[in-house]
């Protein structure tokens, strides 16, 4: 509906503490900077904005009437943030000037997914090219450049929270893993699978220990991987009309999760 909400989960009364109105179509990213006073939106108005948390003020407004697929800040500087576009580029913005500091071009189809690894010195981008390519950071050609025949899109990324891993949603019905250690290399021994997620870019994530993965599918239920194993721990429905498009573990409350789907609910499991 084009807003950005923030909610209060703290207090178990989960409203809405703050709702920010800017864009006039529907948000497709979204991240709070490393202290949380700032985050960036971006929509599907091909605007990107940067919010004051506490005010609920745009405190910028970028565009270069391209539609950014994902936005993540620069986890050294919260004035840096980069956005992966619609014109096979990815764009790296400077807060400040409000201007390009920085063009990263070899992608041949539209950028869908950006994931900083290394502590920040390399980031990781994906694209409907199938091609998974790595960067190191302000360098505008790639120190990897990673094709397979059997590689399909991956539109989702997301760190391992306590090893040099990160793990892709193919559109093959499967997640796979890549090791982030001196190389990018995609290993081949873990892959999680059972879950329906073609033409979904279903958000994923790893439990704050390490120990277990989650993923929402195109028919809306909620998967939970062993990480060691690879096999399904849990399955259930969590959402109706349509995919479970987002799921986080809650940083401090371990067992509790965060989902949510096409029906417009955001749900808290236990």
């Amino acid at each position: 509906d084009g807003t950005c909400k923030v909610w209060d989960v703290a207090q178990e009364s989960y409203h809405p503490l703050r709702t920010y109105l800017g864009h006039s179509e529907g948000i497709r990213s979204a991240q709070l900077n490393a202290t949380g006073e700032r985050f960036l939106s971006s929509g599907f108005d091909r605007y990107i904005r940067l919010w004051d948390t506490e005010t609920g003020q745009a405190v910028s407004t970028f565009s270069n009437r391209k539609m950014s697929y994902s936005v993540r800040f620069y986890p050294h500087d919260n004035n840096i943030f980069l956005a992966a576009s619609s014109d096979n580029k990815i764009y790296q913005w400077d807060a400040r000037t409000g201007a390009v500091a920085q063009e990263y071009h070899y992608h041949l189809q539209a950028c869908t997914s950006l994931l900083f690894i290394d502590q920040g010195r390399k980031f990781v981008s994906t694209s409907d090219d199938k091609k998974l390519l790595v960067w190191e950071y302000d360098i505008p050609v790639p120190v990897q450049y990673i094709q397979e025949p059997d590689m399909h899109a991956i539109p989702a990324l997301a760190n391992h929270t306590t090893e040099d891993y990160f793990v892709g949603q193919s559109m093959d019905n499967k997640i796979v893993v890549y090791s982030n250690n001196e190389r990018v290399k995609l290993n081949r021994k873990k892959v999680f699978k059972g879950h329906n997620n073609t033409g979904y870019a279903c958000q994923m994530d790893v439990s704050p220990n390490g120990k277990y993965l989650i993923s929402g599918d195109g028919l809306g239920s909620l998967y939970i991987w062993d990480w060691k194993t690879g096999k399904i721990f849990r399955k259930f429905a969590a959402h109706d009309q349509g995919p479970c498009m987002g799921a986080i573990w809650h940083p401090l409350h371990a067992s509790r999760i965060a989902t949510c789907g096409w029906d417009g609910l955001i749900k808290i499991w236990e």
